[in-house]
């Protein structure tokens, strides 16, 4: 899924240049760029499909020259992530009725790649076997009220892991107090908004569960996989809901399960969030940049181009970045503001800076 705009990772996320395209960590790689090959590890290159809005197909092809251009799904409107599943879902079924499906998003970070291989194939031989619609769950490190948790009870059937477990309930960004409970009760994880089902078993919970999204995207079967998909795909859209497969789905169906994980992920939601994942200096400061020069400064975190000279003084626990001749400069417990400032600088300045 890389149909996102990241606007809380501005200025470098933007509407034309979405963060799931962007190389955040400095590793040389955009956040697309590594999950893709993320996946090669777990499916062949032709089962890859990467569904994008069609503002943004031509990146995709350029950031992953080996896909197959006929698995570039576009979508003509942001929908939320249901649409995109059901739309994917159905394609993907018309071709192979036996097939078992990963959904992932772009913009994610895992460090763990090996442990993450191995989750996903004990995920994919559970979903070869039964109806069940996976998800993959992070034991938390923190009460963080910005994740969904996922609470689970002991599984209904005899698992071979032993770290997948039924999913009793979905909770989404809790407040600070049940964050708190959440993480010592033991009982809940993260959900990572990563999936594994049978094509067959999320279409079934798609037409049991939201029938209204299901079959407008039903209607198209005869349509999938040739010349008329773009233009069916062009009306469905317009008339689909926008909703989240965990509200038109997981929250309601009674075959959910969860697999607990520990793979070094985060959905790098913030720059506070990408700031725990940058090495940091002796003062704490995580530096992105060749050209950074810092006094005095403790806490940070500065993400500028290669070629900019930046000398920083005094400054702790601030965000600095730099792109595109866009300068911010925020406090990191501000951070939530970020989205504050977009629509100001939208109205007030014009939607070239955004």
């Amino acid at each position: 899924m890389a149909g996102g705009v990241g606007s809380r990772f501005w200025p470098m996320s933007t509407t034309q240049h979405p963060k799931q395209f962007l190389d955040v960590m400095g590793t040389g790689e955009t956040l697309l760029q590594q999950t893709y090959h993320r996946m090669l590890k777990v499916c062949r290159n032709d089962n890859i499909y990467v569904v994008t809005s069609s503002a943004y197909q031509k990146l995709v092809a350029e950031q992953l020259p080996n896909i197959l251009k006929d698995n570039i799904l576009c979508e003509p409107a942001r929908k939320n992530t249901a649409p995109c599943v059901a739309y994917a879902s159905y394609k993907i079924h018309k071709r192979d009725p036996q097939a078992i499906t990963i959904v992932a998003p772009s913009d994610h970070l895992v460090k763990k790649e090996e442990t993450f291989v191995k989750a996903i194939r004990s995920c994919f031989q559970k979903a070869e076997l039964e109806d069940c619609l996976i998800t993959l769950g992070i034991k938390p490190t923190r009460p963080d009220t910005g994740y969904g948790y996922v609470q689970f009870i002991k599984s209904d059937v005899r698992e071979q892991d032993k770290r997948i477990n039924k999913v009793k309930t979905f909770t989404e960004k809790p407040d600070r107090e049940m964050a708190n409970f959440f993480v010592e009760s033991g009982d809940f994880l993260w959900n990572s908004g990563i999936f594994v089902w049978s094509t067959t078993s999320i279409i079934k919970a798609l037409e049991t569960h939201d029938p209204e999204l299901a079959n407008v995207f039903k209607e198209g079967w005869e349509f999938y996989n040739t010349d008329q998909e773009a233009e069916f795909i062009n009306r469905a859209y317009t008339t689909c809901k926008n909703i989240s497969i965990d509200y038109s789905v997981m929250e309601k169906a009674e075959n959910s399960y969860v697999r607990a994980s520990i793979f070094g992920w985060s959905d790098l939601g913030t720059w506070g969030s990408l700031y725990t994942h940058i090495q940091k200096d002796e003062h704490k400061n995580a530096l992105v940049g060749k050209n950074v020069l810092t006094y005095d400064c403790n806490n940070c975190i500065v993400h500028v181009p290669k070629d900019k000279l930046v000398v920083l003084q005094g400054l702790e626990d601030y965000i600095v970045v730099e792109s595109d001749g866009v300068l911010m400069i925020c406090k990191k417990q501000d951070e939530q503001q970020i989205r504050n400032f977009v629509n100001d600088v939208k109205v007030k300045r014009g939607e070239k800076f955004v």
